[in-house]
């Protein structure tokens, strides 16, 4: 049995999706601290090849920092999806990519963790990824555990034999107090080549000379076709 887990993030980079698929099971980090200002709520996308955000707005409160507990700023999915249209409408699968896309602002809830498990069960479904999602919160009493502490309680728990972690968590975690547990700690590091984001008009091509990374998944799947995107998230090295 093989775990990984993060939190929550709207329609993050594509690595993200690597590091689901490449585990039996993915723990959704629910009952973490909202970061403010960080990635759980935005992502970006090229508008005239310059990459933007492309965002939700989440509610000021006093109350409880944990993601699950934040709500979501209402807000108008004609007007995002207005933003979408005029930064993709000329790539090659913007047809396919878009319909997805309608599906995730058309959500009726205002709790952000509502709407952010609809878009990674969306697009886990478009890219064929089977992998099961678990809310952290479903863990009782995980949460009053401190950071490495929780993760092993997860892999016991789960009957893990290895847990994969973004490559970003080298300094963080040590493998050898991992595999003390009985745990092989791995590290995903992407090796994702860069593709094509170069928009077909009618009569020309504009931008995508110099290939912008790391961008919300959206932008891969406006460029790349189903089969594409499969073998893309096979694009990868555990280390």
């Amino acid at each position: 049995m093989t775990i990984a887990g993060n939190q929550p993030y709207f329609i993050p980079y594509f690595p993200y999706w690597q590091l689901i698929a490449a585990a039996d099971v993915f723990i959704l980090s629910d009952d973490y601290d909202y970061i403010k200002a960080g990635w759980i709520n935005r992502n970006r996308i090229l508008v005239g090849g310059v990459p933007q955000y492309f965002r939700l707005d989440v509610q000021h409160s006093e109350g409880s920092r944990l993601i699950k507990d934040k709500l979501i700023v209402p807000f108008d999915p004609k007007t995002k999806l207005r933003t979408l249209e005029m930064a993709y409408h000329a790539a090659p699968y913007f047809a396919d990519t878009y319909p997805l896309v309608e599906s995730i602002l058309s959500y009726s809830g205002s709790d952000l963790l509502g709407i952010l498990e609809l878009s990674i069960n969306e697009i886990c479904a478009y890219l064929g990824i089977q992998t099961k999602m678990v809310l952290s919160s479903s863990f009782e009493g995980n949460a009053a555990l401190r950071r490495e502490e929780r993760i092993y309680d997860f892999c016991a728990r789960t009957g893990a034999e290895r847990y994969i972690n973004s490559i970003g968590g080298q300094s963080l975690y040590s493998k050898e107090e991992f595999l003390h547990r009985g745990v092989d700690l791995k590290f995903l590091r992407s090796t994702m080549p860069p593709y094509c984001q170069a928009l077909r008009h009618r009569r020309h091509t504009t931008w995508g000379r110099d290939f912008v990374p790391n961008l919300s998944v959206l932008d891969a799947m406006m460029f790349n076709s189903r089969e594409q995107l499969h073998d893309m998230l096979g694009c990868y090295e555990l280390i």
